[in-house]
């Protein structure tokens, strides 16, 4: 587990663009398999979640169209949220950062880490934005 102050700053550039953080596995589960669009980041400190997951996906934001919630929970920190998403976004292999987008509770897209590795914000933000267009 990473030192809370550590971490608080990174989950905090997501909970301030409307993301309800997730701890636990009734809460993300609960939020994920509701009625309507659930939009789910694994958050991480790794460099590629600072650089441009997490810029991207505030960008992605700025859409018409947006996911109904929007949900996050941290990896090495939010382990029973975190386990619970991941068994959810199965068949794809865990990753962190991650995002997906959930519809009536099934998983309809999917960006994996090797998504966003070498992307700019703009990328991820076009990506997430035309799921957006196609589900929400």
């Amino acid at each position: 587990m990473y030192p809370e102050d550590l971490i608080a700053p990174m989950r905090g550039e997501l909970t301030q663009a409307g993301f309800t953080e997730s701890r636990d596995a009734a809460s993300i589960e609960q939020l994920i398999q509701a009625e309507g669009t659930a939009l789910v980041v694994i958050n991480s400190v790794c460099g590629c979640a600072a650089g441009t997951a997490r810029p991207g996906i505030r960008l992605s934001l700025k859409n018409d169209k947006l996911p109904k919630r929007l949900v996050t929970a941290f990896a090495g920190n939010d382990k029973e949220a975190v386990d619970k998403a991941r068994s959810l976004m199965a068949p794809f292999p865990p990753s962190s950062p991650s995002i997906a987008l959930f519809k009536d509770g099934d998983l309809v897209h999917m960006v994996e880490r090797h998504h966003i590795e070498g992307r700019s914000p703009e990328m991820i933000a076009e990506n997430l934005k035309q799921a957006f267009d196609e589900h929400c």
